[in-house]
Parts: structure tokens; C-alpha cells; sequence
């Protein structure tokens, strides 16, 4: 699985988000919530879904270890966010973009290739940037045959 390296640009988005960690990882309620109430968003770009993750400095993978989930859409502007929902602005930035197919337990197995396999052996380290994954028009909500385009941020090892 290689990954394609793009620049990722700077971003507007609304939603939602929630703290957690992956030992209490609650990420079913974060879009329970935000689904339903994703059409009262103004401004849309697209139909795609951002799941994004915004880790702690010196993030470790500890199961214990809370970082911020959101469930977001990308917008044209901020001139109205509806009540309950916050702004967020990713900043332009270098990422190994990698298209995940299966489910749930399928992305354990692509998340552990991509940070034990793939990013150490590349010529990229990890960037303390926001992760996301895209879910698109091939996204079917924990389907074997679902697919999303997994964004990790990285810049070049020094």
C-alpha cells in the first residue's frame, strides 16, 4: 500500500467534536450526533465527510491518551455557525494520503501498517498536524467493501 503525497490546503470547516481516547473511544456518538444536524450547515463544499483528529504535542498512541475528535464538513466561509457547533481551520500542509477499503477492523490493520511499516521506512516523519480521514461517495459506514482516503500528516526527516 503506497500512499500518494499531497498538499492538503488551508481549510474551513464546521461541525462538532469531542475528547476521548482510543481505550474510551466514542466516536459512534460524536457522528450520532453530528448526522443529523450536518444539513442546518450553510456554505457546504462538497458532500464529503472529515473525520479529524487533533493529537496532543508528543502525541504517543498511548490507549489512555485523549486527543480531539470532530465530525466536520467543509465550508466557504464562517458567517453562520449553527448553535451547538464550532469552527475549525486545518492550515495547508504536506500528507501521505493512503485509500483505506474495509471496516473498522480492516483500518486497525492499515493504521498499524502505515505507523509501523510505512512511515518509518519512508524518507517522512510524522508532522504534529491535525489526521483525517475523508469519507466520500465510496464511504459505507463500517461495510467490508467501504472506502476512504486515510490523511496523515508528515514532513521530510531531517
Amino acid at each position: 500500500m503506497k500512499p500518494t503525497i499531497k498538499t492538503f490546503p488551508t481549510t474551513k470547516f464546521i461541525g462538532i467534536n469531542s475528547q476521548f481516547s482510543y481505550s474510551d473511544y466514542r466516536i459512534g456518538e460524536l457522528w450520532g450526533e453530528f448526522m443529523p444536524r450536518r444539513n442546518e450547515i450553510r456554505n457546504t463544499i462538497g458532500k464529503d465527510l472529515f473525520n479529524i483528529q487533533i493529537n496532543p504535542e508528543n502525541f504517543d498512541f498511548n490507549p489512555q491518551t485523549e486527543f480531539v475528535k470532530w465530525a466536520v464538513v467543509p465550508v466557504t466561509d464562517f458567517d453562520f455557525i449553527p448553535e451547538g457547533m464550532q469552527k475549525l481551520i486545518v492550515e495547508e500542509g504536506l500528507y501521505a494520503v493512503f485509500n483505506h477499503v474495509g471496516d473498522a477492523v480492516k483500518a486497525r490493520e492499515t493504521f498499524s501498517y502505515i505507523f509501523g511499516i510505512w512511515l518509518p521506512n519512508s524518507e517522512y516523519e510524522l508532522d504534529n498536524r491535525p489526521h483525517f480521514e475523508i469519507l466520500g461517495e465510496m464511504y459505507k459506514n463500517d461495510s467490508p467493501d467501504s472506502e476512504e482516503e486515510i490523511w496523515i500528516p508528515i514532513k521530510k526527516k531531517i
